[in-house]
This record gives C-alpha cells, structure tokens and sequence, in this order.
C-alpha cells in the first residue's frame, strides 16, 4: 500500500501566458524550502519529478535534505496544450478547467489515464513534484469525479494518496488557494 505525496510546484516565474517552461519566482522558492522541510522527517523516500523547471527546481530543495537524485518522470508534467502559442494555450487551458475529462479530446483522457497509471503502479512511497491539473487528475481519480477540476491545490501544498489494489485513496487533500491562469 504504496504512500504518495503529491507536491503541487511552487509558484512559478511566469504563467501559461508568460513563457513556456518558468522556473520559481522567490516566493515559489519559499513555498518550496517550506514543503521540504515539512516532508524532510518522514524520509528519505523516493523522489520524482514532472521535467518542468518549475517541479525540478520544488523538488531540488527536498533532494538536497535526503541526498537523493530525484527521477524524471515524464507522465507527471503538465497536461499538454493544443498549441505552442502562449496567448492560445492559456485560453484553452481556461476554457478546459471549466469542463470535464468527457468533453476533452481522447488524447487528454490518455494523458489523465498515464497519471494514474503512473500513480498506482508505484511499489515504495514517493513524494512526486507535479503540476495543477496532474494533481487533479489523481484526486478526481480517486474521488470518482469527472471535473477536469475537483480541487484547488495551492503551490507547493502535499497531497497525501494512497493506493491499494490498483485504486487511489486520498489520505489528506493539500492547501487550496484560488489559483490564476496566467
């Protein structure tokens, strides 16, 4: 019964708007000194990240207190945008969070069932580094809900699931805060 802590990014440098791939801002590297230091005691676990600067560089403060070389772990980036424009990702990316996996393209499905399967195929307690909507995807998994958003993670807020017989239960959902598509 594998124990995963999901790690919403800190607050990013720029949004889906601003540029492709931010790193943290200073308050995001806050948000993230702080998440390590809550999750430093029940280590030193597993450690993987979405290949996003913005994960890589939330979980490089908790790797530094374990030692540990965090995983890339590619089924746990940021759901993918329909196009490379800035302006144009952030209006679907609004326009998707309103509606629900059902009204989503088939490729999006695959890419919520990839999460999943990425989830419940772990065999050691983990603490992942992950995005907005992966994070959602997990908790809706478990809550049997089809929202692409069910609930509001707040940057570098833990999510504690844990799975047993191939399914996901949430333990303790994270923070939530009301979060700006930028």
């Amino acid at each position: 019964m594998p124990r995963i802590y999901l790690v919403r990014h800190g607050k990013a440098a720029a949004g889906w708007d601003g540029h492709p791939d931010p790193g943290l801002d200073p308050l995001g590297e806050t948000q993230s000194r702080l998440a390590a230091d809550l999750l430093a005691p029940i280590g030193p676990l597993a450690i993987l990240s979405s290949p996003l600067a913005r994960a890589r560089e939330t979980a490089a403060f908790l790797a530094e207190l374990w030692d540990r070389e965090p995983v890339i772990e590619t089924r746990m980036a940021e759901i993918p945008s329909p196009s490379d424009d800035l302006a144009a990702r952030t209006a679907w990316l609004r326009g998707a969070m309103a509606g629900t996996w059902s009204d989503l393209a088939p490729n999006y499905q695959r890419w919520r069932d990839e999460v999943i399967d990425c989830l419940t195929s772990l065999t050691e307690d983990s603490v992942i580094f992950s995005h907005f909507i992966a994070i959602n995807a997990a908790v809706g998994q478990a809550q049997g809900d089809d929202r692409l958003v069910c609930f509001r993670p707040d940057n570098a807020s833990i999510t504690r699931l844990v799975t047993e017989a191939g399914k996901l239960n949430i333990e303790e959902l994270g923070a939530e805060a009301e979060t700006e598509v930028r």
